[in-house]
């Protein structure tokens, strides 16, 4: 195996943090603080994009740094997983920095599942928006009301209507809903209880206007909304779609989701090791302009050691999530599943723990908004839930493992 970075991606990397040093580093407390004022509570409906997200977004475009996360030529940079993987290490640095590139969740994973499995008339009217920023997606997946960690408990139901289809449900984190552009769904729900349980569920394409549709809520976390993203709570009563929105068939939803979610989690994982090295960077850059006790703050209280130990856990999460980059590419996402697995338990935490240690020597002005860092912590912790907590991955790598020796 061989992660080194080839030409290609040495030339992206180059431009992209050219990109990022010029005109979003510069803008970056600015934006943060803008937006937080903008949007502070959960009143989605009030909710924008900041003006300067929406210029960056034309001057990526121009410069050939859009869609990188997509490996195809015409509609993307043509860039493998292992390629893109440090290009999401990048924009993970600054949170609001995904969306200036169109790469960022759950849009990327909606839209290669468009690619993969949308027929012609369903990417002509939703692929090709989403492909130039125009739209924003979400994906309705997990529910309040059971334990949504067995995906294969979905309660939501898809009923076959003739030409038709009938939708009924709760849906809750729902990312990206409060988002003013947002104006499709993938649903996922119940539509064959008679067949095997991976052969139960069907995924739907939900324009967001539909009849039926109410957006209860955006959802807090740890106490802040992700503006102008948010998490929201969506209930479908009695949605009726054309059966021309459904994806592949009846009873396909768990093989859509299992190619939606492998490169999916390269890309988190990999945004996850950037926010990690900008939560460290800023440690050390604090720890060593700070005084206390007559001492910087880097050589109190075991500092040193911390931050030795949070480069060997950077290092060593980086490795196993290019190597997963790696065997998706050669390999197929079937033949990576314990690497899949095992690096969303790993890097998110990883994240936390280092992001932790940054906290700590911000002290107060770690946990607040004048710093990365708080919301930094907040996403570690959220994501060692999203797309299935770590017990569930645990338990995948293990039954893998053990399949070995029966």
């Amino acid at each position: 195996m061989d992660f080194s970075n080839n030409e290609k991606t040495r030339d992206y990397i180059q431009r992209l943090r050219g990109f990022m040093n010029e005109h979003v580093y510069p803008v970056e407390d600015s934006v943060y603080a803008e937006i937080h004022a903008a949007n502070p509570d959960g009143n989605w409906r009030n909710w924008t994009v900041h003006p300067t997200i929406e210029k960056l977004k034309g001057l990526a475009k121009e410069q050939g740094l859009w869609n990188m996360f997509l490996p195809d030529e015409q509609l993307g940079q043509g860039l493998s997983c292992l390629e893109y993987a440090p290009l999401a290490e990048e924009t993970g640095k600054v949170l609001f920095a995904p969306e200036i590139f169109n790469c960022n969740a759950p849009d990327t994973g909606n839209m290669e599942v468009l690619y993969h499995f949308g027929n012609e008339y369903q990417k002509d009217k939703w692929l090709t928006p989403l492909l130039a920023g125009e739209i924003r997606s979400v994906f309705g997946m997990t529910e309040p009301d059971v334990a949504s960690s067995d995906a294969t408990n979905m309660a939501a139901t898809i009923e076959d209507k003739g030409d038709d289809l009938l939708l009924n449900g709760k849906k809750w984190w729902t990312t990206g809903l409060g988002h003013p552009n947002a104006r499709i769904m993938i649903f996922m729900g119940l539509s064959n209880p008679e067949n095997d349980k991976h052969s139960q569920h069907s995924m739907v394409l939900v324009p967001l206007d539909t009849p039926g549709i109410e957006i209860k809520r955006m959802l807090s976390a740890y106490g802040d909304y992700d503006a102008p993203f948010g998490h929201g709570e969506i209930h479908l009563n009695n949605v009726r779609v054309s059966k021309d929105n459904l994806l592949v068939g009846l009873g396909k939803g768990f093989a859509i989701a299992q190619g939606r979610l492998g490169p999916g989690r390269i890309h988190h994982c990999m945004r996850a090791i950037g926010a990690a090295e900008k939560a460290l960077e800023l440690a050390i850059k604090r720890g060593l302009s700070r005084v206390a006790f007559g001492r910087p703050l880097i050589e109190l209280g075991g500092n040193k050691e911390r931050i030795a130990k949070a480069r060997m856990l950077i290092e060593q999460s980086r490795l196993l999530t290019l190597q997963a980059a790696w065997k998706i590419d050669h390999l197929g996402v079937k033949n990576a599943m314990v690497d899949i697995s095992a690096i969303k338990v790993v890097v998110p935490n990883m994240m936390q723990e280092v992001v932790d240690m940054a906290l700590q020597i911000f002290g107060g002005g770690g946990m607040c908004n004048d710093y990365p860092i708080a919301k930094f912590a907040a996403g570690a912790r959220a994501l060692r839930l999203a797309d299935g907590p770590d017990e569930v991955h645990m338990a995948m790598v293990s039954r893998l493992e053990l399949k070995k020796y029966r």
